[in-house]
């Protein structure tokens, strides 16, 4: 970029990011008030939980742009180590019995697989970046992004947490396909881990359950059965424009989790199609910005780690859509930046600013002043980018081999 030359974030994607925070607290609200009325005497309680959680999460955001995005390089495989110490310690600080989430410690509770989340994009990352000339070989490539992969999806499934473990699974996927690792090398791990997931899927009985329902059996557990009607019968409600805000009846404990996994249902009760179709529009724009800055990124490790968000993003709006929609079986992804929930919104929140972080150092989001555009030479391609075999538009001119 050139001397004098001023950077920019890409204010569209923190506008529609900053809507769609502005948004959540209004319909988690309405989604909550009996709720929490009933259990916490405050119609306010989950509300304000939430709000003060979407502050929290507009901080971080903002923190995360304001840093060398060299720094999210340097920092990948501390963050990834931090984070399999934490995906092992919620055995021992579990915030519930059964299903070991959370780690609580007084006051403070977070997720630690969200935070796994991101460093294993970032560190994947550095990986591809950092070894591509040998991104072939099954031991200086492959293996090691298989291992730190294979750490966090063991430690995810043994909570039991099998719907974060197939986002996981999917996002490393596609993230080294992109990367050019070896197809065979890919293909087979792939089918490998699938046939395991799919098989311990299957071993438990409140994940049969969901799939049973999902697939209309009647002998279906009556209450994963029940949750999905009560989904649909919110959406049919709706119709073309809702029955008005705050005028929902799902949310008066006739839809369980109304104010987080199944809020998208909620939004359509009370703004019919109208309402969710500017959901959407809002959720694709955000993914479209993303894929853009992705395209645009002055570097491997920034193409990487823009690429892995936004397909992360994406799948936890598919899914969570598909889900209230019957189109899945049912699982615990939250709606991002709108469903109510702990470190969901904040690292949800971070990821987008390490997004936006990146977008500052492109030349899309860069306003040069006319003298510039036309005196300052064409940036000369780097040499790294232009060694890997990758599609990649906006960054390679030259034609894959």
């Amino acid at each position: 970029m050139a001397e004098g030359t001023k950077k920019y974030i890409d204010w569209y994607l923190f506008l529609a990011t900053t809507l769609l925070m502005l948004l959540s607290l209004a319909f988690v609200y309405t989604a909550s008030a009996t709720f929490s009325q009933l259990e916490h005497h405050n119609t306010e309680y989950v509300f304000f939980s939430h709000t003060i959680k979407t502050l929290i999460g507009f901080i971080f955001m903002v923190a995360a742009i304001l840093p060398d995005h060299k720094f999210y390089q340097k920092i990948s495989k501390p963050l990834m180590i931090i984070s399999v110490v934490a995906l092992v310690l919620v055995f021992a600080f579990a915030a519930e019995k059964g299903a070991h989430r959370w780690i609580r410690i007084g006051f403070i509770s977070f997720q630690p697989s969200d935070l796994a989340r991101i460093a294993l994009i970032l560190h994947l990352a550095n990986l591809l970046a950092r070894n591509n000339k040998v991104i072939k070989s099954f031991k200086d490539g492959f293996l090691p992004m298989m291992v730190w992969m294979a750490m966090c999806l063991v430690l995810i499934a043994a909570e039991p947490n099998m719907s974060t473990v197939m986002v996981f699974f999917i996002v490393s996927v596609c993230m080294m396909f992109i990367g050019n690792v070896n197809t065979k090398h890919l293909l087979l791990t792939f089918g490998a881990i699938l046939i395991i997931v799919v098989g311990y899927s299957l071993t438990a009985n409140y994940r049969m359950d969901r799939i049973l329902s999902f697939f209309g059996a009647s002998d279906a557990n009556t209450a994963v059965k029940y949750q999905l009607d009560q989904s649909l019968l919110a959406l049919g409600n709706g119709g073309f424009s809702g029955v008005g805000l705050g005028q929902s009846r799902q949310s008066q404990l006739f839809l369980p989790e109304s104010f987080s996994d199944f809020i998208f249902s909620i939004i359509g009760e009370e703004l019919g199609f109208i309402g969710l179709f500017v959901i959407l529009a809002i959720y694709i724009f955000i993914i479209y910005r993303g894929f853009k800055i992705a395209k645009n990124a002055p570097d491997l490790f920034s193409y990487f780690v823009a690429t892995g968000i936004t397909i992360s993003f994406s799948i936890y709006v598919l899914v969570n859509i598909g889900v209230n929609c019957g189109l899945l079986p049912t699982t615990g992804l939250p709606l991002p930046f709108i469903s109510h929930g702990g470190t969901a919104v904040v690292f949800n929140s971070i990821a987008i600013g390490i997004l936006l972080n990146i977008s500052s150092q492109t030349n899309v989001f860069t306003k040069k002043s006319t003298e510039q555009e036309v005196t300052d030479p064409p940036a000369e391609m780097p040499s790294e980018l232009q060694e890997i075999n990758i599609i990649k538009p906006d960054i390679m001119n030259n034609e894959t081999t």
